[in-house]
């Protein structure tokens, strides 16, 4: 049986170099989606990382200040991203991210529909009704226009709903079904 050799520093310098990536290409994307940079990071960082953080080791590892850290700690555990986690002895509080990936794509998910969707919804409904009766031919186009836009929003929340209910196991196959 051929072993490869490795290097184990040169092994640790390409992971840490991925790994530095991945935090900060995941909070670009947590920037596109309406979520600070930073809250991205953290998240990214206790994803990946497969033991417990304290607030402190975040602070180093990302270079942020305290104050930065515990905001963002607190925002990601009342999406129910991170959890807390008491180690017996310590006084420090330590942080885990959720592992599962369609978990976590579930949280968003239902999120996002919280902060967005239905605040959307109810500003289309707000607009349809204070122009339905009007008789001016703008306000009846504007009308047509979000009631379509009120309807695909509503569906989407609704198709989102599912999802997020769903196990991944009963909407994989079937989604890739259709995509094929």
């Amino acid at each position: 049986m051929i072993t490869k050799p490795t290097n184990t520093g040169t092994d640790k310098v390409a992971y840490l170099a991925a790994r530095d990536e991945f935090i900060a290409q995941w909070g670009a994307l947590g920037s596109a989606w309406g979520i600070n940079r930073t809250m991205a990071q953290i998240h990214a960082l206790l994803m990946i990382t497969p033991r417990p953080l304290s607030t402190d080791d975040i602070m180093a590892d990302l270079q942020i200040s305290r104050g930065n850290a515990h905001t963002n700690l607190r925002e990601l555990t009342g999406w129910g991203l991170i959890r807390s986690v008491i180690r017996k002895g310590e006084r420090k509080e330590y942080f885990e991210a959720e592992k599962d990936v369609w978990k976590i794509f579930c949280i968003v998910t239902r999120e996002r529909k919280r902060r967005e969707i239905r605040p959307a919804i109810g500003v289309l409904k707000d607009c349809i009704e204070r122009t339905e009766t009007l008789r001016d031919p703008d306000a009846a186009v504007f009308t047509k226009q979000t009631r379509a836009l009120l309807e695909f929003v509503e569906m989407a929340d609704s198709i989102l709903s599912k999802i997020a209910r769903s196990e991944q196991s009963k909407v994989v196959p079937w989604a890739l079904k259709w995509l094929k």
